[in-house]
């Protein structure tokens, strides 16, 4: 059983081995990856950007991985991935709203105004959104969800999606490529991925302090 914190920090052996032992098969386990991660509500914890530069570093260092096959790849995953999760999202969304019981604690947060909210703010700014949530983890998870909850029209949603999921791939996998095979990266690769992480949470943090020294 592969532990998941062990396998974010140095998914760079864990991909060379998977291509040792599976040889072309890991285009198939790339592309499961990435979908599920976003695709699923539930999946939040696999990993994204560093995954991305682990493949790009491992395209240019040992050939094993073709790099532009990998980043077309990784960019359908992305993209097909997200529409799946605000399909789910524009199907069961508002049926979830609708069925939350007045009474309780979910109503607070779920309830038919702050669907109209949502739906206000995907309208007016929901192509940003969409397209930042794709830069941090965890976020880029629910962000198609509740755009789908929120009736976000479905040509804005692809539109932006795809801008999302290009430059998320160009980026990470593209960072990959130019510094994978630098010898601090590639003899630090541990701190250099905790450093990712950490870059793509930073927006989340600041977020909420801010929202924290707001006054009420």
């Amino acid at each position: 059983m592969i532990n998941p914190i062990d396998f974010l920090l140095h998914s760079d052996r864990y991909l060379v081995e998977f291509v040792q032992a599976y040889g072309d098969w890991i285009y198939g386990l790339l592309f499961a990856i990435v979908f599920a991660e976003t695709g699923f509500v539930v999946t939040p914890f696999l990993p994204g950007d560093s995954l991305l530069f682990a493949a790009g570093a491992l395209a240019t260092g040992t050939g094993a991985l073709n790099p532009w096959l990998t980043m077309a790849l990784i960019f359908t995953a992305a993209f097909t991935g997200n529409a799946v999760n605000y399909a789910i999202g524009r199907t069961l969304g508002p049926r979830v709203f609708h069925a939350t019981d007045t009474r309780g604690w979910a109503h607070r947060l779920l309830n038919r105004q702050h669907l109209d909210r949502a739906h206000q703010f995907f309208e007016q700014h929901g192509g940003m959104a969409v397209v930042l949530a794709r830069f941090v983890p965890i976020v880029r998870t629910f962000v198609p969800f509740v755009a789908g909850a929120a009736s976000m029209s479905s040509p804005a949603f692809v539109f932006y999606n795809a801008v999302g999921a290009a430059g998320w791939v160009v980026l990470c996998v593209g960072a990959g490529l130019l510094f994978g095979q630098v010898p601090f990266v590639r003899n630090n690769f541990s701190l250099v991925t905790l450093g990712i992480v950490i870059v793509s949470i930073l927006p989340m943090v600041v977020a909420y302090l801010r929202h924290r020294r707001r006054p009420v």
